[in-house]
This record gives structure tokens, sequence and C-alpha cells, in this order.
């Protein structure tokens, strides 16, 4: 994905906890689920989330490796969970293609897979997700960006 031709669209820390906690919701009942295995490393944030929202104690990962920065490459799996996914959520922050999404459903093909946010192309590959966002958006998730200090306009302008 060229950042030429994307649009950007900010989550906010407390957003991105609304999100989830609503994607929690409905996971409900609890019971239903033996664990939770979150896709490294976007998934870790919103696996920690529901699992504390539906007490879930066994948390497992799948790593997995699609992204270089921005840019989409071969899917290579470092890690696999000692699952075939029976009774257990797959947890991830989106799905954009579907490309991520169909390579950890063939290591656990029976867990329910849910994200908090998806793109239309990869959106028949989950079980339930919050928000859908365009296709050509870049979504800046609060790990991967900083404050920085803003000058007011009148600073700015006498800049110029």
């Amino acid at each position: 994905m060229s950042l030429s031709r994307t649009e950007n669209f900010f989550v906010s820390w407390e957003e991105l906890h609304r999100d989830t906690r609503t994607l929690a919701a409905r996971l409900l009942p609890a019971d239903q689920w033996s664990g939770a295995i979150a896709i490294t490393r976007g998934g870790m944030i919103p696996a920690a989330i529901i699992a504390r929202e539906l007490n879930i104690r066994l948390l497992d990962t799948i790593c997995i490796k699609t992204y270089d920065y921005q840019e989409q490459g071969e899917s290579i799996i470092i890690k696999k969970p000692d699952t075939d996914g029976t009774g257990m959520l797959l947890i991830d922050d989106l799905v954009d293609t579907g490309k991520t999404a169909r390579a950890v459903k063939e290591v656990v093909p029976y867990a329910r897979f849910v994200t908090v946010y998806a793109k239309p192309e990869g959106r028949t590959e989950v079980d339930d997700f919050i928000k859908e966002v365009p296709q050509n958006t870049w979504i800046n998730f609060p790990w991967d960006m900083e404050l920085n200090y803003s000058s007011p306009l009148v600073d700015r302008e006498k800049a110029e």
C-alpha cells in the first residue's frame, strides 16, 4: 500500500479501547471461549482488552509477518499456537486485504476470527468487526504514533 494513494485514519487509545470493548460485548457469553489467540503484533492490545472484558485467562499468539511498514509482502508464520482453534477467539486489530487472515485461518481453522477494524477486501475473512474503513485508508494505530508539540497558528503565521 503506497502512502501517495491513501487516506489516513488516526485512532486514539481511547477510541481503540472503546471499539474493542464494543467488540468484546458482542462475544458474550464469555463462558463459550476457552481462550484467545492474538495475531502479533497488532492483535495483542485488542486481545488483552477482550481477555480482560471476558475474563479469559488463556492467551496465546500466532506470530506472522506480512507487512514491512506499509508494504505487504509474503506471509511468514514465525510461531503457531498448539491448537486448531476450537473454542478460541482469534483476534487482530484489522483485516486489510485478507492475506494475513487466510494464512492464520489455515493454522487455526476452528477459531472465531474477530477484528476491531475491517476493509472491504478482507471483511469476508472475519466473523465479526466493529468499524469498516475504505480500502485506500491507512489506519494509524496509537502504538505507531507519538505526541508532539503543535505550534499555535499565530506562531506559524509569524514564521512565514
